[in-house]
């Protein structure tokens, strides 16, 4: 990894407009954006800045590195710090391997990503890993806690873009209340995500707008999203809805649209 203190040249989710947060022990930090999402071109460097804030009331050292992660079928992500086959790492150059940071304290982190020339269409995809000093978690073992907050970076190179397909459409019980789920196939080179709201009535005449889950589908990948109707307060909980449901309108992703027009029984 090229240090950007010889030479800035670079490559950096969560899936929030909110700071990511943690805290173990003695380490306390915010970060802010969480998750970078945008695009190059072949043989530009792209260059952007993440802020860290100490929220602990004494100075900090974070050590900061890049990893490759994996996803699973209910969104917890997997960091590996071992270089993954076709990883984008070798492009990511970061300010620096460790930084202070005094108490109550913030700091702008630089990162960039130098796209080779020949880079191919697709998308790069990685996270820096912000690490706190490991500290002992008392008890008569006194072991080793360090936290760790996984900044995720998507980074679209030239004509990258998502296609998705409906492969299958079902019911599922889902924290206890049964309710409709698309199989979406994404057979692009870019990830994406669904948005919008969607028409439903179900066998009670009541109508609700269903929003479809956030998770990113990757290039690739097929991912069960559910549809989750929505309350009328934003403290209420979500309705139970009476099977069977029609469901018609278009979900939203990335200036296209996904037509939905079906009926679901359990």
């Amino acid at each position: 990894m090229r240090s950007l203190m010889r030479r800035f040249a670079v490559l950096c989710l969560p899936l929030a407009l909110l700071p990511a947060a943690a805290g173990a022990q003695g380490f306390s930090a915010l970060v802010s954006p969480p998750r970078f999402e945008d695009r190059a071109k072949p043989g530009s460097v792209y260059r952007n800045v993440v802020e860290i804030t100490n929220v602990s009331a004494r100075a900090a050292r974070y050590t900061l590195k890049t990893a490759d992660w994996t996803m699973d079928a209910h969104g917890a992500v997997a960091f590996d710090t071992a270089l993954a086959p076709g990883s984008c790492r070798p492009w990511v150059g970061l300010e620096a391997a460790q930084i202070d940071v005094a108490a109550n304290g913030k700091r702008r982190y630089r990162f960039e990503v130098a796209v080779p020339a020949d880079a191919p269409a697709g998308e790069c995809r990685f996270a820096i890993l912000l690490e706190g000093e490991p500290e002992s978690a008392g008890g008569a073992l006194a072991l080793p806690v360090s936290g760790r907050i996984g900044i995720i970076v998507y980074l679209a190179v030239g004509e990258a873009a998502a296609r998705l397909r409906v492969v299958e459409t079902a019911t599922a019980q889902i924290d206890g209340q049964r309710v409709p789920v698309l199989r979406v196939r994404n057979e692009g080179n870019a990830h994406t995500r669904l948005e919008g709201l969607v028409d439903g009535i179900d066998a009670s005449g009541r109508r609700y707008g269903l929003q479809p889950s956030s998770l990113p589908i990757l290039p690739g990948e097929t991912r069960t999203l559910a549809l989750t109707p929505q309350a009328d307060a934003a403290d209420s909980a979500p309705p139970t809805l009476a099977y069977p449901l029609q469901l018609k309108g278009a979900l939203e992703w990335d200036r296209q649209t996904l037509p939905l027009d079906l009926r679901l029984t359990p």
